[in-house]
């Protein structure tokens, strides 16, 4: 156990670079507070000290402003940078070396007793705000973009933005990540052929990404572009 709430803290030095000394993480940062009351919690929850368990993770979302279920699983090196706004749900299960960010949302979409809340697997980054909601998988060195409302499984390795979520770019090439891309993309290209397309922005992804939305909103700028030269040619012909 001391050697998990160890990494825990150590963790927090290769994240955040505003870290400056021991004595200043354990006293300054609510995502510490908050694991450290949490791996706490769910020893007594796993003892069957249910209520003990709730009342001390409650007294935790109230000082940290991060709410974590005393059932929920959480592996090595866990980091919530900022962290109020947070919400695991019971059944969430989180890997080793993940970060989370402020307002971000694990939680379900039923009322079973089951599972339904999602698993994180190992080196996962999830974007200040977004929601993953339901009881699937976000796959290793997944990446999921501020703001997303993920509901359905992330592969390995892959980008996520937007309401809902899609897949922006995969990493190391990932074949089945990339099947999944071009088969969203061609779906949504047969819906623009159909529809007015609404453009957004897509929150917290550095970088340029295949965003095709955006490339569908470029498309519309050219296409307004040469349909605006072409009339006015017709109002030069006329004058």
């Amino acid at each position: 156990m001391w050697q998990l709430l160890k990494e825990d803290v150590m963790c927090v030095f290769d994240r955040d670079p505003a870290a400056r000394t021991v004595f200043d993480v354990l006293t300054c940062y609510s995502g510490v507070h908050a694991i450290l009351f949490h791996r706490c919690n769910h020893w007594l929850w796993s003892k069957g000290l249910r209520w003990p368990a709730r009342f001390f993770g409650n007294f935790a979302r109230w000082l940290t402003g991060i709410e974590i279920h005393p059932g929920a699983r959480i592996g090595r090196r866990f980091f919530v940078d900022h962290g109020t706004g947070v919400v695991i749900g019971e059944t969430a299960e989180i890997g080793n070396d993940v970060t989370l960010y402020q307002g971000v949302t694990l939680g379900g979409r039923t009322l079973s007793h089951g599972k339904r809340h999602p698993t994180l697997g190992n080196n996962v980054v999830v974007g200040a705000g977004a929601k993953i909601l339901g009881p699937f998988t976000v796959a290793d060195d997944a990446r999921i973009g501020s703001n997303a409302v993920v509901l359905e499984a992330v592969p390995v390795g892959a980008t996520v933005v937007g309401v809902p979520g899609r897949i922006v770019r995969c990493k190391d090439d990932n074949e089945k990540c990339l099947e999944l891309v071009q088969e969203k993309q061609a779906r949504e290209r047969q819906t623009w052929a159909r529809e007015s397309i609404q453009p957004f922005d897509a929150y917290g992804v550095a970088g340029e990404t295949d965003d095709p939305l955006e490339s569908a909103v470029e498309l519309l700028q050219q296409q307004v572009a040469e349909l605006r030269a072409e009339l006015d040619q017709i109002r030069k012909k006329a004058c």
